[in-house]
C-alpha cells in the first residue's frame, strides 16, 4: 500500500458516523478461547483492524491486544473508544501490512476481517503460538455479484482460505454467499 492508500482509508473512516460504533464480528463470540486466570498473559492481534471493534472486544475478554491498521483516522477513533471503555491492555500500531513484520509465536489469537493480502498468510501462521488460533473472514469472488467494480485481486477464490490453513486443525470453515471464513488451530 502507499500513502495514497492511507489517505483513502483515512477519508473513509472520517465519513463513518460518530454516533454508531460497529459491533464485533459474531465469529469471535463463538471461537475465541476463554482467558483462564493462570497468570500467563494471553495475547491477540487484530490485523487491518479498522475502527477496532474486534480487537477492543478481545481486550475486554482479557487479551493483551495489538490493533494494526494503515489508517491514522481509524486508529484514532479506536483509541477514543478504548479510552471510553477504560481499556489498558491495548496497543495501537499504524502499519502497512504489506511490509509489516509480525513477531513469531507471539499471539494466542490472530483475527482478520474483510482484508486480504495473500503474502501475509505465512506471516500470520508464524505469528500464532502453538495451540493458538486464527479467526479469519473476508470476501470471496462472489462479492463481484454485489460490487462488480471491486478489485478481484483482493477476493478469495473458492477453497483458498481452507487451503492456506490445511496443515492446521480446522475448527470451522464456511463459504457463505460472498464471505469465506475459517477458524484454525496451529499444531502444538
Amino acid at each position: 500500500m502507499s500513502a495514497r492508500d492511507r489517505l483513502h482509508w483515512d477519508e473513509r473512516y472520517r465519513q463513518y458516523p460518530d454516533d454508531h460504533y460497529p459491533d464485533p464480528d459474531p465469529l469471535l463470540f463463538e471461537f475465541t478461547p476463554f482467558v483462564p486466570c493462570d497468570g500467563r498473559e494471553r495475547r491477540a492481534i487484530d490485523l487491518a483492524c479498522g475502527l477496532g471493534q474486534n480487537g477492543l472486544w478481545l481486550s475486554e475478554q482479557g487479551y493483551s491486544t495489538d490493533l494494526l491498521d494503515i489508517s491514522r483516522e481509524a486508529l484514532r477513533r479506536a483509541q477514543e473508544q478504548a479510552a471510553a471503555r477504560k481499556l489498558k491492555n491495548v496497543n495501537f500500531l499504524q502499519v502497512d501490512l504489506e511490509e509489516a513484520a509480525l513477531q513469531n509465536e507471539a499471539y494466542d489469537v490472530v483475527c482478520v476481517f474483510r482484508f486480504l493480502i495473500r503474502a501475509l498468510f505465512p506471516r500470520i501462521k508464524l505469528a500464532v503460538r502453538p495451540g493458538g488460533r486464527v479467526i479469519y473472514q473476508t470476501f470471496n469472488l462472489n462479492y463481484l455479484n454485489h460490487k462488480p467494480i471491486f478489485n478481484p485481486d483482493y477476493l478469495l477464490r473458492p477453497g483458498e482460505l481452507l487451503r492456506a490453513f490445511e496443515d492446521w486443525r480446522v475448527l470451522y470453515s464456511q463459504e457463505l454467499d460472498h464471505i469465506s471464513q475459517i477458524v484454525a488451530v496451529r499444531p502444538e
